[in-house]
């Protein structure tokens, strides 16, 4: 099971979390009411979906013997006509073949964090 507690504190939006050793602060920005002590959770949630398929194409190239280099992933929260949708950029170091850039394409969908996002996650909330 893995998990991640969070704790809001009494001074704004300033929000500690904990996922297994490591601490996190979450924040809004000024202009929101926080004191832009760290990300916000869109932020978080932006990073975890991009890293998430980062190391997934690493996994998958590696297996597959595809010297790829660095891999970057900008997730980027976009907002038309009152509609909310993610974009993802994806980019390799080194050049990959037009086989290889449809694969891992296919492949950057099945990033476990990108799945839950996409609803494949059902969440029970309960007070405690």
């Amino acid at each position: 099971m893995t998990n991640s507690k969070v704790t809001l504190s009494n001074k704004n939006y300033l929000a500690e979390a904990k996922a297994r050793n490591h601490f996190l602060t979450l924040d809004e920005p000024v202009v929101d009411g926080g004191d832009d002590n760290g990300p916000t959770p869109v932020e978080y949630l932006l990073t975890a979906i991009g890293g998430c398929v980062a190391m997934t194409l690493r996994m998958y190239s590696e297996r597959k013997g595809w010297d790829v280099g660095e891999i970057d992933v900008k997730v980027t929260q976009v907002i038309e006509n009152n509609e909310k949708f993610l974009t993802e950029e994806i980019s390799f170091e080194k050049e990959i073949t037009d086989d290889q850039q449809k694969r891992l394409l296919v492949i950057a969908g099945k990033c476990p964090v990108a799945k839950m996002v996409k609803g494949e996650t059902r969440i029970d909330s309960k007070i405690i």
